[in-house]
């Protein structure tokens, strides 16, 4: 017992300095709501300026000088009240759990008690400084333990077992850290405050007490950290459910438009879908992303949207068109991204419904970009747009030999299309040798 008195004022330093490191990190830790956070900074301080009174109050024992004097009183005096205020700063962060964490308005009414309890305290506290009722000081300065002191004692036990009463009865609604937490800092103290009747002259009270208040916040933040990671987790998998509900009506929304595109067209039935196919393809090797080939499959899939604004004469008409009727024709990519962006769909479905037809060498239509300036899905389905217009059957031909249509392709290299994609486009008709790839006859 010598030796830790001895050395009980260097682990007093220690203990202030972790203690106000402690309540640093609570000020800037974000993830704890304002009424947690300052609980937590009172509790920490409260613990670090504890010790220090506590540690004036053994350094100035003795001390028969005018400053002796009045640091032994001052010293004394607070060690009691910051116990009690200390115990008062936990009740505040246990009282925001039930008011936060759980929804509850009414918190149980022993932690309500618990505020009387230490005003009592602090009370009976001032009136000891004029009575002697709990300690006085001899000739020397020293502090004397007066008759009555196990009073003082009652008030900080009192409250620490009603803490610990309402933290048993409540224990299923606290994680498994943030009960620990709350055991150790209710059971540990309670234990050392019974046990300085019989340890006059070592702090163990106050000792345990600031070693309590440390773990309490590694507890507390390690709880934080599981309640944070469990609501990112929660949010991820809302926002993959969401993204999942819209991938879904997306598709649903794509297979509508492009349905009433082969109802207006009798002549190209399925060449929507045949596009979508050759376009994700062509993505997929140029090395784009899963999400990429999925926001091209689907912008080829509406592409030819804007072919329900144009007459059904034009539309099916046998033969070639007049320049006045390929002019309307030419409307439709303009058609398509109003219909489109009056629907609110996403942006990159306007952009291939609006640049298919525009060419790599700038001739191309509705505004004429060239090379790079036109979006690349739109590049991309340019190609496969040309592709499935001369593999499938039209009002004035059947389908091209797969060698003709290789050779166009090969001619529209970095004039009609992206020669990156037009490439990539000749490697997809290399590797269909059964010519699978062109509308089923």
């Amino acid at each position: 017992m010598e030796y830790l008195k001895a050395l009980q004022l260097d682990v007093m330093v220690a203990l202030i300095g972790i203690c106000s490191l402690v309540s640093l990190f609570a000020a800037i830790t974000k993830a704890i709501s304002k009424n947690k956070k300052f609980a937590l900074i009172l509790l920490e301080l409260t613990a670090a300026f504890l010790l220090l009174f506590d540690r004036f109050a053994y350094i100035y024992r003795g001390d028969v000088s005018n400053v002796g004097y009045w640091m032994v009183r001052i010293s004394n005096f607070a060690v009691y009240f910051l116990s009690i205020l200390l115990l008062f700063a936990f009740n505040l962060y246990l009282i925001d759990m039930f008011k936060e964490n759980w929804g509850m308005k009414k918190v149980p009414f022993r932690l309500k008690l618990v505020k009387w309890i230490a005003l009592a305290g602090v009370v009976m506290l001032i009136v000891s400084q004029f009575t002697g009722l709990y300690y006085t000081f001899d000739a020397t300065n020293r502090y004397v333990r007066a008759k009555a002191f196990i009073v003082s004692y009652l008030f900080p036990v009192a409250i620490l077992l009603l803490q610990l009463s309402v933290i048993v009865q409540y224990q299923r609604k606290f994680s498994s850290r943030m009960l620990t937490g709350l055991m150790v800092f209710s059971v540990i103290p309670f234990v050392a405050a019974i046990g300085q009747v019989f340890a006059y002259g070592f702090s163990l009270s106050n000792i345990s007490m600031g070693i309590t208040a440390v773990i309490f916040y590694i507890f507390a933040i390690l709880d934080v950290n599981e309640t944070v990671s469990e609501s990112y987790e929660r949010e991820t998998e809302y926002l993959k459910e969401r993204k999942d509900r819209m991938t879904v009506l997306l598709d649903q929304t794509a297979r509508v438009l492009a349905g009433a595109i082969d109802a207006k067209d009798k002549y190209t039935h399925g060449h929507s879908s045949r596009v979508a196919q050759y376009s994700r393809a062509i993505a997929q090797l140029a090395g784009r992303s899963e999400q990429e080939c999925d926001e091209i499959y689907y912008a080829a899939l509406v592409h030819d949207v804007g072919k329900i604004g144009v007459s059904d004469a034009v539309i099916n008409k046998k033969g070639r068109l007049t320049e006045e009727e390929y002019a309307e024709m030419k409307q439709h990519p303009v058609i398509g991204k109003k219909i489109l962006a009056a629907a609110n769909l996403s942006p990159f479905l306007q952009e291939g419904a609006y640049y298919h037809h525009e060419r790599f060498d700038g001739k191309g239509y509705p505004e004429g970009k060239k090379g790079t300036d036109i979006p690349e899905l739109a590049r991309i389905i340019a190609v496969a747009d040309a592709y499935d217009a001369m593999t499938s059957k039209r009002s004035y031909r059947d389908p091209l030999p797969q060698e003709n249509v290789r050779e166009e392709i090969e001619k529209g290299i970095s004039t009609q299309f992206d020669p990156i994609f037009a490439e990539i486009m000749l490697q997809l008709i290399d590797a269909d040798a059964g010519y699978e790839m062109r509308e089923s006859c």
